[in-house]
């Protein structure tokens, strides 16, 4: 699976997890040149709280499109050391 932003791989892997229709790819598996950390976080009743990632390539910025839970619940233990995307970020094989 690869996830892609602004016409570039951003995160690449055989591994992934899907849950709740999102590919979470192991965290070894990201391109780490184009994310930054972000300040936001959110929780999930059932996951834990998670942690973003902005994505940044070729000078364009795609705020908070990438998440991560460093702690997870019991229930979401499989996708603990994993990052999923949305706004935009397209999942392909």
């Amino acid at each position: 699976m690869k996830a892609i932003w602004n016409n570039t791989v951003i995160a690449e892997s055989d591994d992934t997890v899907v849950i709740e229709n999102n590919h979470y790819f192991p965290e070894e598996s990201i391109k780490k040149e184009y994310f930054k950390s972000s300040e936001t976080h959110t929780t999930c009743p059932w996951k834990g709280v998670a942690s973003y990632y902005s994505i940044e390539v070729d000078g364009k910025e795609n705020t908070d499109a990438a998440w991560f839970y460093p702690e997870t619940s019991e229930l979401a233990k499989s996708i603990k050391g994993r990052v999923a995307f949305w706004k935009g970020v397209t999942i392909e094989e």
